[in-house]
């Protein structure tokens, strides 16, 4: 993938299967800062699943047929899970899906997640 990653891109990306014996194709929302310059080639990204039945904190649901689903090019009714973030190689993502328009409902996932609202 060569194109510029930027934070909110929906992308697919490869990643192991439980078993650890296949990889799956699988969407996740970029949530790192393009603007970090690290010295790895990584990037962090947040799951999405289609799996609506573990809803929680930290987990934004999404309908398909919302305007929102729609933007982000879902299939399927799905929840961004920002409890479960993962860093992966750029080299993984396979393609740009769509553009996540919730990103004020993301950064207030991830500041309960991360406990970032205690003082």
């Amino acid at each position: 993938m060569t194109r510029n990653l930027r934070r909110g891109d929906v992308v697919y990306v490869g990643v192991p299967t439980s078993n650890a014996k296949e990889v799956r194709r699988r969407p996740a929302l970029v949530v790192q800062d393009a603007t970090l310059s690290t010295a790895f080639p990584n990037l962090i990204v947040a799951s999405i699943t289609s799996n609506v039945s573990r809803r929680g904190p930290g987990r934004i649901l999404v309908r398909a047929q919302s305007p929102e689903g729609r933007e982000m090019g879902l299939k399927l009714d799905s929840l961004v899970t920002l409890d479960n973030l993962a860093t992966l190689p750029r080299w993984m993502v396979e393609e740009v899906h769509g553009t996540c328009p919730l990103m004020n409902e993301v950064d207030e996932a991830l500041r309960t997640i991360l406990g970032l609202h205690r003082p």
